[in-house]
């Protein structure tokens, strides 16, 4: 007979732990752009791309809100706090690719630079900011649901994407002046915070 499998702890916020997630969720996070960018550039221009590039956008913004509190399974402030630094460690690994693969072979349109005056550095502040706020609250929903016993990754997703594709939804029809992607992006963030902060802390 084999042993049954002994459930990974909680509340995984050593330093080892916390470097290895933020690698990986760095990784995928310039995975998911390499594939945003071929998007854009091979799919013909029109409403199919927009939408093909809103779910990679969608797809993106469950990894890097998700996956670090997935690896740190927090059930408290300090897996939490564990998740959230992962979710900063990401950021900085994907800085690190951006900075070394994406744009020697220009990856950006210039128009990126040009927001900033031409400088590349004016988004990584607000990058670092944003890449770690949803793993916060990504870590703060998961800790929440797990104590009431739902704690796998679809049903944490699921309602958050909905939200956000309602609120893209409304952006649209209220005709916000973004591109569908941006709006999608935005509405997740939104989503994945109300969920985050609404959500019951004890188990019934």
């Amino acid at each position: 007979m084999t042993a049954p499998a002994r459930p990974l702890a909680s509340d995984r916020s050593d330093f080892r732990t916390v470097v290895i997630a933020g690698t990986k969720v760095g990784a995928l996070t310039a995975a998911a752009v390499i594939v945003y960018l071929l998007a854009s550039r091979l799919l013909p221009a029109g409403p199919p791309r927009r939408a093909v590039e809103s779910l990679i956008v969608l797809a993106a913004g469950c990894a890097a809100s998700f996956l670090p509190a997935r690896w740190t399974a927090p059930r408290s402030a300090e897996g939490i706090a564990g998740a959230t630094a992962a979710g900063f460690v990401g950021t900085i690994v994907f800085m690190a690719i951006d900075i070394v693969l994406l744009r020697p072979f220009k990856a950006y349109p210039w128009t990126w630079d040009a927001v900033g005056g031409g400088s590349s550095w004016w988004y990584l502040s607000l990058w670092w900011m944003l890449g770690t706020f949803v793993a916060w609250m990504g870590a703060m929903l998961t800790a929440s649901r797990a104590a009431r016993g739902h704690d796998g990754l679809m049903r944490l997703a699921a309602p958050v994407v909905a939200g956000a594709v309602v609120l893209t939804v409304i952006g649209r029809v209220a005709g916000v002046g973004f591109p569908l992607p941006a709006i999608a992006g935005a509405g997740f963030v939104v989503a994945l915070t109300l969920f985050a902060l609404t959500a019951p802390r004890r188990a019934p």
